[in-house]
């Protein structure tokens, strides 16, 4: 649910009509103006496998206040509908996200003035007809829920949605540190409400900082992916090796990683450690390297 089920009963009092005012350049009346409760996030785990935490969803109260709805995330003036002129973290006692916390949500409050050309909008948002939003926002951390590395600064070699060890990946959105816009959309990332969610400074810059994060990554899954294999080598020469070392391995950070190396190259060229001949002949292959 996004566009909030009590909207027949939401009633235009005075109280509401003074925050109103505060973005509007002359009075309105009550007659002229048609509000709204929307509900534009929560902190349950979205489609794309990632969540808002409750400080997150706190701070994006402050900061969708006067945030302006569109169509779609194109920010075009001519695509403005409403604004926000209140917002409300709302907490269901009864409910419990999947992973075990107490269900929150933001609801915002936005209202558009009566005209001609927005009647057909308001019939559609009476009728059910424009539900789905999405918002548009950024936050300065993003963290593993398996590691809780700040993936945004470090990234981390685990996938959203696959468990290690009986812990679900998912990321953690937090420190929030603008919201854009919001937008009426088809198909939105979170069941309830919908996330667009940017990580950058503007939008012109998002393009070119999501293709070299890309990058950054991809990189790094495959500088991690060949030293775990020159690891899980040195440990199998070593004679050590268990069934259930490598998943401790590939858990493992490339920092880690290479300290590790280091050890085992150092125990292997400072002692004699006994071998089958069988194990040697495996192994011949692997040449350690000072």
């Amino acid at each position: 649910m996004n566009i909030n089920e009590s909207t027949k009963g939401f009633e235009l009092t005075d109280e509401v009509m003074e925050k109103i005012s505060r973005f509007s350049r002359k009075p309105l009346s009550k007659d002229k103006v048609y509000a709204f409760p929307v509900t534009l996030c929560d902190n349950e785990i979205d489609r794309d496998g990632e969540r808002f935490s409750k400080g997150s969803i706190e701070k994006l109260a402050s900061l969708f206040v006067g945030r302006t709805g569109i169509f779609d995330h194109d920010p075009k003036g001519r695509n403005q509908t409403a604004r926000i002129f209140d917002c409300k973290v709302e907490t269901d006692e009864g409910r419990l996200t999947s992973y075990g916390e107490k269900y929150i949500s933001l609801t915002a409050y936005a209202y558009m003035v009566r005209t001609q050309a927005n009647e057909a909008l308001i019939e559609e948002i009476d009728a059910g007809i424009k539900k789905e939003v999405s918002i548009s926002c950024s936050v300065a951390k993003k963290t593993c829920s398996v590691c809780g590395r700040d993936i945004y600064k470090d990234p981390c070699s685990h996938i959203k949605g696959r468990s290690y060890s009986g812990v679900k990946c998912y990321v953690t959105l937090e420190e929030p540190t603008d919201a854009y816009e919001w937008s009426f959309v088809a198909v939105p990332a979170q069941v309830n409400a919908g996330v667009k969610k940017t990580f950058g400074g503007e939008p012109e810059q998002k393009a070119a900082t999501d293709a070299y994060l890309e990058k950054i990554k991809s990189d790094y899954y495959l500088l991690h992916s060949a030293f775990c294999k020159r690891v899980e080598a040195l440990l199998e020469y070593s004679g050590i090796m268990r069934s259930f070392i490598p998943d401790i391995v590939r858990q493992m950070p490339v920092k880690e990683l290479i300290d590790m190396e280091r050890f085992l190259k150092k125990e292997l060229t400072t002692c004699e450690r006994p071998q089958t001949e069988a194990l040697r002949a495996k192994n011949e292959s692997y040449k350690t390297k000072n």
